[in-house]
């Protein structure tokens, strides 16, 4: 049997240790944080302004308070944030062979929320290759987005005092 030779990337890759639970979580963290921006959209805070009318005794802070202005940036800043995500998500998507984007569509941003084992029977593969193909997705998407958890060398060194 023939084995399949690795990508020069991947040989390049595989050598910076990675925490594959943790990058795994930050990548469903963002495909979902993405699928809920693309659904609802950006929801803006708004200012509160309550008038009270005991006066507030204390020290010259010196300190100017503008909560309306803080909002307002806070709002602009984050809808951009999240608009670039997407367009980045977008970029990582474009990465993927076609299964893999059907996959991490089915499972992450389709609105349905099917489970593995129904999307697996519709495209009308194993739920072992699924699985494959959603995790070889996932790291690429990892990667795109720069969203891979590198273990530590102190993580590493207890790692291998325990192990010897």
């Amino acid at each position: 049997m023939m084995k399949k030779r690795k990508h020069p990337i991947q040989i390049v890759f595989n050598t910076i240790p990675i925490d594959h639970a943790a990058t795994r979580a930050a990548v469903e963290e963002r495909l979902e944080e993405v699928r809920q921006y693309r659904q609802i959209g950006f929801i803006r805070q708004e200012a509160v302004i309550t008038a009270s009318y005991e006066p507030k005794f204390h020290g010259p802070t010196n300190a100017i308070s503008k909560p309306t202005e803080t909002i307002a940036i806070r709002n602009v800043d984050k809808e951009a944030e999240l608009r670039e995500k997407s367009e980045l998500l977008d970029k990582a998507m474009s990465k993927l062979s076609s299964p893999q984007k059907e996959v991490i569509e089915r499972s992450f941003l389709d609105n349905e929320g099917e489970y593995d084992f129904i999307s697996c029977g519709e495209m009308g593969i194993s739920d072992r290759t699924y699985r494959r193909i959603k995790a070889s997705a996932i790291q690429i998407l990892a990667a795109a987005m720069r969203l891979e958890v590198v273990v530590l060398d102190e993580e590493m060194e207890s790692c291998e005092h325990s192990v010897g």
